[in-house]
């Protein structure tokens, strides 16, 4: 193993935590909007969300691209600012954000559904406001769920490999993670590393699953 290794699996495991740290908060608002609030065209919203879930990686990795290229209207604007998202750390979160949003979203909506809704109406009874109902009530009866949605959305992240070869590429040290950096070594019959970067990801992510599951049984019990 030698540097390279490393910085490519750091860079990895940094767009995953940065990816499902935002994603956090975003699931958090949008998991509330799609099980407490009614609003017009709800199941267009929900299905737009949801879109990633069942649209090829490389068409939504061709369309960020467009969007983000420096000649869109998009681009240009951000251009004005100084802000390149094609081929940097920024363009792959935001990207990574986009593509692993249902997979954050959908559990935590999930949980929220299920909590009983006399707890909620108890809640607003004692004098406790929307905001307060979901920090102290909403979010502590639906741990499970969250942690299932972080874990999952991290994990996802992680192993995405047709959003990011189209937004990040091939820089290393910038953009490079551990998936473009598994097809290039095979690309180069380097199976050596190769596999080193694909078991690593394998032993990671059973781990970072056998947790989940322990954790949701001892959140359930």
């Amino acid at each position: 193993m030698n540097e390279e290794f490393f910085v490519t699996l750091w860079l990895t495991f940094k767009l995953a935590f940065v990816t499902t740290f935002i994603l956090f908060f975003i699931g958090i608002a949008l998991g509330y909007l799609f099980a407490f609030v009614q609003f017009p065209f709800k199941s267009i919203a929900q299905a737009i969300v949801s879109m990633p879930l069942v649209l090829p990686p490389s068409v939504l990795g061709f369309y960020l691209l467009v969007t983000f290229s420096p000649t869109s209207p998009f681009g240009a604007f951000l251009k004005q600012f100084d802000i390149t998202l094609v081929f940097t750390f920024e363009g792959l979160v935001l990207a990574s954000i986009i593509f692993s949003l249902p997979f954050m979203i959908n559990p935590i909506q999930s949980a929220f559904s299920a909590i009983p809704k006399n707890i909620i109406e108890v809640s607003y009874t004692l004098g406790k406001n929307k905001f307060q109902t979901l920090l102290y009530v909403i979010i502590p009866n639906a741990k499970a769920g969250i942690l299932t949605g972080c874990v999952i959305s991290f994990a996802h992240t992680v192993g995405e490999f047709g959003v990011v070869m189209m937004i990040g590429g091939h820089k290393k040290g910038e953009t490079l993670v551990a998936s473009i950096a598994i097809y290039d070594e095979l690309e180069s019959l380097n199976y050596t590393l190769a596999h080193q970067y694909a078991f690593t990801l394998f032993v990671l992510s059973f781990f970072i699953l056998l947790t989940v599951y322990i954790l949701n049984k001892k959140f359930t019990y």
